[in-house]
């Protein structure tokens, strides 16, 4: 299972719009990780996932939900297992944009995702990103702890 799952570390919320409230329903979350130092800009449909300054949870990105590693068809198929059934909360969007930052300490990468209009950044160490490609089809799932 573990080739199925792209990346995965807790995160805890540090602060909800840090811009500013722009929709009714999306709350955009800062957070940072625990075990891997990275940071994270995230829009969340809070109307029904709510979030709130300090939750702790658990995030993992994929590139198929099948337990099996096989690629995804777009299709729900009732009573088959898949990855859906360990998190609360799942996305899908594509990855449009990587930039490498050599400014600071270590190589920094950062990752842009849309997962149909909501957006993420996640950005950290090189060496744990390093793995994704352009343009590439990726599941964000999430889980509180």
């Amino acid at each position: 299972m573990s080739s199925i799952i792209l990346f995965e570390d807790i995160f805890v919320v540090d602060k909800l719009d840090p811009d500013g409230k722009k929709f009714d329903k999306v709350t955009r979350i800062e957070a940072r990780s625990q075990n891997c130092d990275m940071f994270m800009h995230l829009d969340v449909n809070t109307e029904v996932y709510p979030m709130h300054v300090g939750d702790k949870f658990t995030m993992a990105l994929a590139h198929t939900l099948n337990l099996d590693g096989t690629p995804d068809t777009g299709y729900f198929t009732p009573g088959r297992k898949t990855l859906v059934d360990k998190y609360e909360y799942v996305m899908h969007g594509k990855l449009y944009k990587i930039s490498d930052d050599a400014s600071g300490k270590g190589l920094k990468a950062e990752l842009y995702v849309s997962y149909g209009g909501l957006l993420m950044l996640l950005r950290g160490e090189a060496s744990h990103v390093s793995h994704f490609e352009l343009d590439q089809r990726i599941f964000l799932l999430m889980r509180k702890l």
